[in-house]
């Protein structure tokens, strides 16, 4: 928990990529990806679960549907300062409250029976009564701008080009000296009908997929299913699999002649065995990892320079 996320990464127990920085435009995946990387918790150790920031309009009712789905013993609710538009999170609000996939409890309808002045009451029958159980520990800043997001959305992608480029770190050697750029890296050679491939965020055209691929930050996936090709051309899925992760890398060239991508990866050889898979999201290698290049004479490769903005 200490220092910066990217000076100390460690290879998770559990990892799919979602393949884009916010799930906006695809929370039931969200969903199935969070059900998925959770499935595999054995609740030998205390699990602390980070929730994003989003917690206005759909984000809220996300996250009621994430604590209905977790059941997590207890939340912390962190408000913001002058701001009373978040309702404490308490296990009554959560059972009764509608998510955004999930459907908040009736109120149970009960009936009074008895007479004489003494009350007794009797719930109707099958009404669940299984409701959320956390402890809620709110806490509330009494400062002003606490909370406030501010540059939020800029430091994160500032984070996030850290971490890549601490990934990355990891293909370069151990030896203190120069860090070599990327094309001074020798790249593994990875046959077309090897691996299948999907692109999460977006449709793009087959005949065109090469062209997203190339130079682009990919997630090494694992499918439980066969790679099958009938051809000598790429394999492409026409649906984005919830599947574990294994690492990333960089797609630092495709060969069409021999069919080959070339794919830079710190992964470790005996996990690229298990990958079958490449998933290309909406996340961007960083600009300097492009435009550091030493070494190059001329046009810096997939950068352009020379560019109509008019078009």
């Amino acid at each position: 928990l200490p220092g910066p996320p990217f000076t100390h990464q460690q290879t998770p127990r559990k990892m799919v990529y979602y393949g884009q920085t916010s799930c906006e435009q695809d929370t039931e995946r969200y969903l199935d990806v969070v059900k998925y990387v959770f499935s595999c918790y054995k609740k030998e150790v205390p699990l602390v679960i980070n929730t994003m920031g989003w917690v206005k309009g759909d984000g809220l009712l996300l996250l009621i549907d994430l604590l209905r789905l977790l059941s997590p013993s207890h939340v912390v609710q962190m408000d913001v300062y002058d701001w009373k538009a978040m309702a404490p999170l308490t296990p009554e609000h959560v059972h009764f409250s509608a998510g955004l996939h999930t459907k908040g409890k009736q109120q149970s309808k009960c009936k009074q029976l008895g007479a004489g002045g003494t009350e007794s009451w009797k719930c109707s029958e099958g009404e669940d009564l299984s409701a959320p159980q956390h402890k809620l520990l709110y806490v509330h800043p009494e400062f002003p701008r606490a909370g406030v997001a501010g540059e939020a959305r800029v430091h994160s992608g500032i984070l996030r080009d850290m971490s890549i480029l601490g990934y990355l770190g990891h293909l370069q050697s151990p030896d203190i000296g120069a860090v070599l750029p990327l094309h001074s890296l020798v790249p593994y050679q990875v046959p077309f009908s090897a691996v299948a491939l999907r692109v999460i965020h977006t449709d793009v055209a087959p005949s065109n997929i090469m062209y997203a691929v190339n130079a682009s930050w990919v997630g090494l996936c694992c499918i439980p299913d066969e790679v099958r090709c009938q051809t000598d051309g790429p394999v492409l899925l026409t649906q984005t699999p919830v599947c574990d992760c294994l690492g990333f890398g960089i797609v630092r060239g495709v060969d069409m002649e021999k069919k080959l991508y070339h794919i830079l990866t710190p992964v470790p050889p005996e996990n690229l065995r298990l990958v079958n898979c490449l998933l290309l999201g909406n996340i961007a290698i960083p600009n300097c990892v492009l435009v550091g290049q030493q070494g190059i004479e001329g046009e810096i490769p997939y950068v352009t320079s020379d560019y109509n903005y008019n078009i």
